[in-house]
């Protein structure tokens, strides 16, 4: 499939990540206010200054497989992004035949989404209630760890799970914006071909009714960043989060939002979604 390329866009350019430092404890989060989250580890202890480079001249060039993201065009005559459940029964569909297509996958399932939007920044990270709400999260991190993919697929497909895990599975994000082109909080995406399975640990997140985890990242200095300037909405972006496939291929892709320094002072907010897949091989 042809890939639209913002000739027009920047080189790159000089920003910070939360990255986070790895303690001999655990690193917790609590999403919901609790005295619990007193004098624990948290995440994004660690900015760092890095270059995050222009991904556009080499789209065509990056694979999930190998980088761990990819960047397609995508279009859906869907405008309702406010009702949750009209997405669910207009772009779910139209997700999952497209993944199907472009990765070859036998079975794709949609389980959730999420929107991210600035307008969300009054809404606490830790809040727990409307998840389908989220503001951009400024955190180098990985979506899934290697022990919560069996676990959420045992949850969601639990008469199938036996089958569906003795096969190769992956993990995705799928990453689009809605409403008008990214300005505001661009997602920054760790080159898989720069990262080593060391580079991730543990977040162990709590809620107040259910326990889980996904990865955060160390600082290494051979960490390669990339980012697509001005993505539009007829683009979407693959993240790997978790590759059952262990063969040399990347086994996920560290992400982050980030300020570009280099945005309009009246660019208007970010506003995306992302669709949290399951495929099957």
């Amino acid at each position: 499939m042809a890939i639209s390329i913002d000739e027009d866009a920047s080189d790159g350019v000089r920003t910070t990540v939360n990255y986070t430092t790895p303690v001999n404890g655990t690193t917790d989060m609590y999403y919901y206010a609790s005295d619990m989250d007193k004098n624990l580890h948290k995440p994004g202890d660690m900015p760092v200054e890095i270059t995050v480079s222009n991904a556009w001249p080499h789209a065509k060039e990056f694979t999930i497989d190998k980088n761990g993201f990819s960047i397609h065009d995508f279009h859906t005559n869907h405008e309702d992004w406010d009702v949750d459940d009209s997405i669910k029964k207009h772009v779910y569909p139209e997700m999952v035949d497209f993944l199907k297509k472009t990765l070859g996958a036998e079975r794709v399932v949609v389980f959730e989404h999420t929107i991210r939007s600035e307008k969300n920044n009054k809404q606490t990270l830790t809040e727990d209630k409307n998840t389908s709400q989220r503001s951009p999260v400024m955190l180098v991190h990985c979506d899934y760890t290697a022990e919560s993919v069996p676990e959420k697929v045992k949850q969601l497909l639990p008469d199938e799970a036996d089958t569906l895990l003795s096969r190769r599975h992956c993990f995705l994000n799928v990453w689009k914006p809605i409403r008008r082109i990214v300005e505001d909080r661009p997602l920054a995406l760790c080159d898989a071909t720069t990262t080593l399975p060391s580079d991730v640990f543990k977040l162990h997140v709590v809620y107040s009714d259910r326990q889980g985890e996904i990865y955060v990242m160390r600082y290494r200095d051979e960490h390669k960043w990339w980012y697509f300037p001005k993505m539009t909405p007829e683009h979407v972006l693959f993240l790997k989060m978790y590759d059952s496939e262990d063969d040399g291929r990347a086994p996920f892709v560290g992400h982050s939002a980030f300020v570009d320094p280099g945005m309009r002072k009246d660019a208007p907010l970010r506003e995306s979604i992302e669709f949290r897949v399951m495929c099957f091989y």
